[in-house]
């Protein structure tokens, strides 16, 4: 038996680990990146502000952390192909323990660790994939819990140190028997990643939470297939845990320029409207209104606050101001 955090880093990114088989993340879950082309363009439209605050540098970066099989780069590499503005100084990479993708476009480069950016880093449902020890509280304090291979749970030591002061701070247990995410690794990654950045933006679109509304029993959960069961550290799952994203904001505070809202208030600030045509286009050209009746449809998706709209989006700027909006609750 071992802590949730070593059995999640194996059954994720070992040899064998769930990140490492052929399908892909994409057999097992929906991601924005998933849902069509207008997530892809609210990137390119979010990196155009990015290259303008940068004042159109050289080499204009968008690195895609937890790239999966290269989705979302593709689509942006589409786009640019399509005539953006920034296009001949863009440099599209993908940062993923997997292997490079079969097919993958010449232009997008595809390394294991994150590159020096001068731009935008996006990581889209990856600090939720970031392994994470699980806590429970018992009358002598918060102890860790351990699990076999199977998914078998027994108490371990007590939370002590580092862990036991991110616990009081971030996530305080309240009733013996509640449970928390230490999220100590989330808060090293989000920095590791924002330390990356040269100059431009880091972005973070995750499940998470804040401080008033944690999950008293936590959130730690196995997806196999587009369905959430039981989580087993054997590799056969996906295993993911909602983010203490006010905690990673905190992290980064003395290093870049933070800002925490939604999914919901960022794509529409980007422009995004789920807004249904009129049905007098029907009438008058039936083919554009059923094409507008389905980017209508995506839309809705990317903004729905119970589904992908909810998503939390922690942004950092370096040497920039982050160039959205006011902050919100994620």
């Amino acid at each position: 038996m071992r802590g949730w955090r070593e059995a999640m880093a194996e059954a994720l990114y070992g040899e064998r680990g769930f990140y490492r088989r052929t399908e892909g993340p994409a057999a097992h879950f929906r991601t924005s990146a998933h849902t069509g082309s207008l997530f892809a363009a609210a990137v390119a439209s979010l990196l155009g502000r990015v290259d303008a605050a940068l004042g159109h540098p050289a080499h204009l970066d968008l690195v895609d952390v937890g790239a999966g099989r290269g989705e979302l780069l593709c689509a942006v590499a589409q786009l640019a192909a399509g005539g953006l503005p920034y296009a001949p100084r863009l440099r599209l990479t993908g940062v993923e323990v997997a292997a490079r993708p079969i097919g993958l476009p010449r232009q997008i480069a595809w390394t294991g660790e994150i590159p020096a950016v001068t731009g935008l880093l996006l990581a889209n449902e990856w600090l939720d994939v970031v392994p994470v020890d699980v806590a429970e509280l018992t009358p002598d304090g918060p102890h860790l819990v351990l699990v076999d291979a199977a998914g078998i749970e027994r108490l371990g030591p007590p939370v002590t140190g580092t862990d036991r002061a991110w616990l009081s701070r971030w996530w305080p247990l309240a009733s013996i028997g509640d449970r928390a995410e230490i999220g100590l690794t989330r808060d090293a990654a989000w920095t590791g990643a924002v330390s990356r950045v040269r100059r431009g933006l880091a972005v973070a679109v995750d499940y998470g939470h804040a401080r008033e509304t944690r999950p008293p029993m936590g959130s730690l959960v196995g997806y196999r297939s587009g369905v959430a069961g039981a989580p087993v550290p054997d590799g056969s799952c996906d295993l993911t845990a909602h983010v203490a994203l006010d905690s990673c904001l905190a992290a980064t505070v003395s290093a870049a320029r933070g800002l925490l809202t939604n999914q919901r208030a960022a794509l529409t600030q980007l422009g995004l409207r789920g807004t249904p045509p009129p049905r007098k286009l029907a009438e008058g050209n039936p083919p554009a209104y059923v094409a507008a009746l389905a980017a209508a449809s995506e839309a809705a998706e990317l903004l729905d606050p119970a589904g992908l709209g909810g998503f939390g989006w922690l942004l950092a700027g370096v040497g920039m101001a982050v160039p959205l909006g006011s902050e919100r609750s994620p």
